[in-house]
């Protein structure tokens, strides 16, 4: 059978201290629970996930569907990182409020501001629907058959699921399709920003300091959570309360030592731990270092404006973050597979799978299967190149081209149906004024001008000056009449005349070909995944990130990226000091911080020996997705919130090394002396419940000791 057993997925193995990994909440108890208590945790699976009573699960929220947060008060106050509220931020400054630069901070509930269309999403429950969705799929179907009995299946399951009126149902596959789990959510959106240090502390060392460490970055907002009069999700109301969540995570104000445990708990993005060496080499070879090319030419025009102008830093600041976390992110997992020979040491395994093979008589049922991926690699890859290509250029970097890609989407609904006019015309418009909100037509052109020749097109500088997308009021004027007339009205435009042909070419052709060459790859991954499972089922497999909730555990470690260079775990104050260049960028300091530092006035926030301790390493498997993630104690505590990882470890997402892959996060305790010492927000401090496990746990051994002394 195709299909595995769900017994085959959670194989018995030798215990040991593992490290990496990407676990389910809801399926720790066993081999889970023993590894994370051989690194040190006092927690057991019941603490971290319960459905019946207040668990860890309940103050991890899923934070606009892209990051993590955690809610640590009882009054709704949720913290994640401050670049995953980087944009809404940026969306309440402007140059007489800069709140970018100078930071945000709610005195009272009534300055606290509101996020149109901001969510955070926690799990109620998760339950293992794999019998249901895989019920009737058979070797003998296409992957399009298979795929749709899927889906049949699983709409089936979620229309019949019971849950309350204000929660919502959705399943996931995992495995590669091989086993599938559905979640019971609640969403609540009336989500307003608290507070945020300026950006000299939040993202210190911005683009330079990106992925790598020593890190000095105070990577961190606030928001909080409003509910109606039962507590429970609703839309924005002036008449919504603070929500009451079923657990909030006290905070430690003993902060972490080398060897300590921690557990990253949140919503990983993507992974590809499966892959096989061709696609490895594909990948780092060919396909990242055109996209890396590309995002490189368009932030050097970016940057180059933004530091000439106050008015495009504004405007531009969250799209440089995304362009540019990416680009380095790219350079790093390229330098990580060849530092740890991650495509050799894939090709030796996949011998040992060849071998387990033949041993266990499955040759003929999967012996095709890596022969099956250098075959199909070879043709997949130029298509998967091109087409990543169009995307960096047309929607990722230049705004012009991206307006003409959304008319164009528009136009072909038109030449379907006249009837979809209202509708295009709704959305486009939509588009439109959320791009021209932050849009500036030099930086645009000169981003065409640097990126296009890198797609391979031919540059016609003067559709800047021709077209009428470069101004709302005129852009919009394309959609007036009838579909004949917005169809005409989009032609005639210089600038999407211009583009029409190259996007008709990635509809027609380039998307074509990618899905249709990408579709049997996907279909061998599972099968891939399958054979892995039953030739050599003593191997530890976890599933792959999918932005469900997840348990990643390790301890707080430096490491050494190269000969005769060790990173110590954790960074301090003095670091933000000594990298300090007035008025640069990147590393300028607030004075305040600057008089903290030099009094050393750190309050209760200070470590053992007086320093002001801003971020530590730990060996977490996480990746995109765990930004804003809790850093969690062996007592069930916030110490940390992950935010990044080191360059050398980027290459974690499809190949994780203990000795290189550590993940970054802010200590708890600079988070709460930024808040009180440096914003004087000491009601947010008064909100938090802090503890002192360390010295608890000391006093409650002595205790113990004394007590075995006296009965001796």
């Amino acid at each position: 059978m195709r299909f595995l057993k769900i017994l085959l997925f959670f194989v018995a193995f030798q215990v040991s201290a593992q490290q990496g990994g990407m676990w389910i909440p809801s399926l720790l108890e066993g081999m889970n629970e023993d590894e994370m208590q051989n690194l040190g945790s006092k927690l057991t699976a019941k603490d971290i996930y319960d459905v019946n009573n207040s668990s860890l699960k309940d103050a991890i929220g899923h934070f606009n569907g892209g990051c993590t947060s955690e809610v640590i008060s009882d009054q709704g106050l949720v913290l994640t990182n401050h670049h995953c509220g980087f944009s809404q931020i940026q969306s309440h400054s402007s140059l007489e409020n800069d709140y970018l630069k100078d930071g945000f901070w709610a005195m009272n509930l009534e300055e606290e501001l509101p996020n149109e269309g901001l969510f955070i999403e926690f799990i109620v429950s998760i339950h293992d629907v794999s019998e249901a969705a895989l019920k009737g799929v058979t070797e003998t179907m296409t992957e399009t058959e298979k795929q749709s009995q899927i889906s049949k299946n699983t709409n089936s399951v979620l229309e019949t699921w019971p849950k309350e009126t204000w929660q919502d149902v959705k399943t996931k596959a995992f495995y590669e399709g091989n086993q599938y789990f559905l979640f019971v959510t609640e969403r609540f959106e009336d989500i307003r920003l608290v507070g945020a240090p300026p950006t000299s502390i939040g993202k210190f060392g911005s683009d330079t300091d990106n992925w790598v460490f020593p890190r000095h970055t105070g990577d961190f907002s606030l928001f909080r959570i409003y509910a109606d009069a039962n507590n429970r999700p609703a839309k924005y109301s002036k008449n919504n309360k603070p929500y009451k969540p079923k657990h909030h995570l006290p905070v430690s104000l003993d902060g972490v030592d080398e060897g300590d445990f921690t557990m990253v708990f949140g919503f990983p993005g993507t992974t590809s731990e499966y892959l096989p060496a061709v696609a490895i080499e594909h990948i780092t070879e060919d396909y990242n270092p055109t996209n890396i090319a590309i995002r490189e030419a368009a932030l050097k025009v970016i940057d180059e404006k933004m530091k000439a102008s106050d008015e495009v830093r504004i405007k531009y600041a969250s799209k440089q973050a995304r362009i540019a976390n990416a680009w380095k992110k790219w350079i790093g997992e390229n330098l990580g597979i060849e530092k740890s020979n991650a495509v050799e040491k894939r090709k030796k395994f996949e011998t040992t799978f060849t071998k387990a093979l033949k041993e266990k008589g499955l040759e003929d049922k999967y012996g095709h299967i890596l022969p099956e991926f250098d075959k199909l690699y070879a043709d997949f890859a130029p298509v998967n190149i091109k087409r990543r290509n169009f995307i960096e250029v047309f929607l990722t970097t230049n705004e012009l081209m991206q307006m003409t890609f959304r008319a164009y989407q528009v136009e072909q609904a038109l030449i379907a149906n006249p009837e979809n006019l209202k509708r295009g015309k709704e959305v486009l418009t939509g588009q439109l004024q959320g791009i021209h909100k932050n849009y500036d037509v030099d930086l645009d052109k000169g981003v065409y001008l640097n990126v296009m020749p890198l797609y391979g097109k031919e540059v016609d500088a003067s559709i800047y000056d021709k077209t009428a997308f470069t101004n709302l009021d005129s852009a919009l004027k394309l959609l007036e009449g009838d579909a004949n007339d917005v169809i005409k009205n989009l032609n005639d435009d210089a600038a999407y005349a211009y583009a029409k042909p190259i996007i008709a070419e990635f509809f027609n052709t380039i998307n074509a070909e990618y899905n249709e060459k990408n579709e049997p790859i996907t279909a061998l991954q599972t099968q891939y995944m399958t054979a892995l499972m039953e030739a050599l089922p003593n191997e530890r497999y976890f599933p792959d990130a999918n932005s469900t909730l997840r348990v990643t555990y390790g301890q707080v470690r430096g490491y050494t990226p190269r000969d005769a260079v060790y990173y110590k775990p954790v960074s301090h104050l003095e670091g933000v000091i000594e990298k300090y260049i007035p008025d640069d960028y990147e590393f300028d300091v607030p004075q305040k911080l600057i008089d903290l530092y030099e009094t050393k006035d750190y309050g209760q926030y200070a470590d053992s020996d007086g320093k002001m301790p801003v971020c530590f390493l730990g060996t977490n498997h996480t990746t995109g997705g765990n930004s804003g993630s809790p850093a969690i104690d062996a007592h069930g505590n916030l110490v940390g919130l992950n935010f990044d990882r080191v360059w050398e470890g980027t290459m974690s997402d499809m190949n994780y090394d203990p000795e290189i892959c550590r993940n970054i996060m802010v200590d708890l305790r600079y988070v709460l002396f930024i808040v009180d010492k440096f914003a004087g927000a000491k009601h947010l401090i008064d909100e938090m419940t802090l503890v002192h496990p360390k010295k608890d746990d000391s006093k409650s051994k002595k205790k113990k000791k004394n007590k075995r002394k006296k009965r001796n």
